[in-house]
């Protein structure tokens, strides 16, 4: 296999074929969402904002779970990046501590979120404790759905598909999922993931199936050269434990993520989405089978390539003609039904839970506000990632980070002492956490101390700033 290809030459007519099928497939299904919303555009007001914000909260169990599955799966290059880099250690930190977080969620959470009656996360976090939590949770969950990641993602396969820079690639690829995720609301989002749900999950097990049938199975690679002792061990030494555990902290930050809450929230009951976060967690446990071992047959057959591109560029050189084709619809389905999902919720924060009160569910201030989270990712990515140095990961962890930290206790203790916080306490607690992970980064970035702030994880010292807040403030 090569280590550079150009990916435009190895795709055949059939590829573009399917890949162009697969696409107006997915387009099918947000024209018929769309469709489906205007007939709900002459009722009530009220009955329209729930229809545009959770489809009335009318998911299935299909619909739940499948949209479930393919809004948590954007960051695909950064999470085949890492397996390609770490092997199973990835799976460990992508993977592992997740499945916990899951399964914490659908036994001990979905039930008070529904209880609540909320339409979005900063709307339950007022119900529990008052109007400025709900305020100040708006503008951290504003912050955790920025997609930059995944608008690098999309920048990524779009260049690696058409050439050009990554910039215009990115501005390019994300007009055109806005062009689709500001009409029909959820239900087109929901209905688009289904298609794209499919069509991931089935092409990186394709890589799976091709790759053992052109190379071996496991006694291949554990012979290979190219894959060093170290892929097989999830806990490898050059990463400290503190490095290691603080991805088991940012996986909780499912917990306080408003994608898992907008789903649930949207769920027709209880039960389904209980038994839809079940059914997602083994699916996506069949998902990272597949990403880090396809990653890893990558590693061995390309060891010397880009990390970031390993994963593609290995597919599309092993896969046979057409099949190749529906593979890059996977992976492009990836990385849109997160990104759509994303730009929705976003839009939503804003028309919703920031917006002045006379414009409070408007419609079109939910489309201004999805554009313009979409050009603060875009600016975001452009400023700051860079092509040679940055671990897409990291943005991830940063931003994901960031929010988790300053929202779990506080939202975990309002669950478990309902009552008990006041809206004081919690916005204390949340502000404490975050200029303590600010002071951290500003120090670490002032003071060039060569390795002294290895180890150093600012996600701790985001949680250690909430607790001041939950102990000493009173009502």
């Amino acid at each position: 296999m090569k280590n550079s290809i150009f990916i435009p030459e190895h795709l055949s007519t059939a590829d573009w074929g399917v890949f162009a099928f697969v696409l107006l497939i997915t387009l099918g299904a947000v024209v018929y969402g769309n469709l489906r919303q205007r007939k709900i555009e002459t009722a009530g007001g009220d009955e329209r904002l729930l229809d545009l914000l959770l489809m009335g909260r009318r998911l299935t169990l299909p619909l739940f779970t499948g949209t479930l599955v393919a809004t948590w799966y954007g960051g695909i290059f950064s999470v085949t990046q890492y397996a390609y880099e770490d092997g199973l250690y990835s799976w460990v930190t992508q993977g592992a501590f997740w499945y916990v977080a899951y399964l914490i969620f659908a036994f001990f959470l979905v039930r008070r979120i529904r209880e609540t009656e909320a339409r979005t996360m900063p709307h339950l976090l007022e119900k529990m404790f008052g109007p400025l939590s709900g305020k100040l949770g708006a503008w951290l969950n504003l912050f955790n759905v920025l997609p930059v990641v995944y608008v690098i993602s999309l920048g990524l396969f779009l260049q690696l598909l058409f050439g050009g820079s990554l910039w215009v690639c990115m501005l390019i690829g994300t007009v055109g999922v806005l062009t689709y995720s500001t009409v029909g609301g959820l239900r087109s989002v929901v209905f688009s993931d289904m298609i794209q749900f499919g069509v991931m999950c089935s092409a990186v097990l394709l890589v799976i199936v091709f790759s053992m049938k052109n190379f071996g199975g496991l006694g291949w690679l554990h012979a290979s050269t190219s894959v060093p002792a170290s892929h097989w061990n999830p806990f490898q030494g050059h990463y400290s434990m503190g490095t290691t555990f603080v991805w088991g902290l940012v996986a909780l930050g499912t917990l306080v993520d408003p994608n898992f809450y907008q789903r649930c929230l949207a769920a027709k009951d209880v039960r389904t989405a209980q038994k839809g976060i079940l059914l997602a967690t083994l699916i996506w446990v069949g998902f990272d089978f597949c990403t880090t071992f396809g990653a890893i047959y990558a590693r061995a057959a390309l060891p010397d390539i880009d990390s970031k591109t390993a994963y593609l560029t290995y597919a599309v050189q092993l896969l046979p003609v057409g099949v190749r084709g529906f593979f890059l619809a996977g992976i492009l389905a990836t990385i849109l039904s997160t990104l759509d999902s994303y730009l929705f919720l976003s839009g939503t924060v804003v028309a919703y839970d920031l917006a002045p009160k006379k414009w409070k569910g408007s419609v079109g201030f939910h489309h201004l506000g999805t554009i313009g989270i979409a050009l603060l990712a875009v600016a975001i990515a452009y400023f700051f990632y860079d092509e040679e140095d940055t671990m897409l990961v990291d943005i991830w962890k940063f931003f994901g980070g960031f929010s988790t930290a300053c929202l779990l206790f506080p939202l975990l203790m309002g669950y478990m002492l309902p009552g008990r916080l006041s809206d004081r306490n919690f916005v204390v607690s949340c502000v404490g956490g975050g200029l303590a992970m600010s002071v951290f980064y500003v120090m670490k970035w002032a003071w060039d101390l060569g390795d002294f702030w290895e180890g150093y994880e600012p996600f701790y010292f985001g949680l250690a700033g909430t607790i001041p807040g939950l102990l000493f403030v009173r009502k």
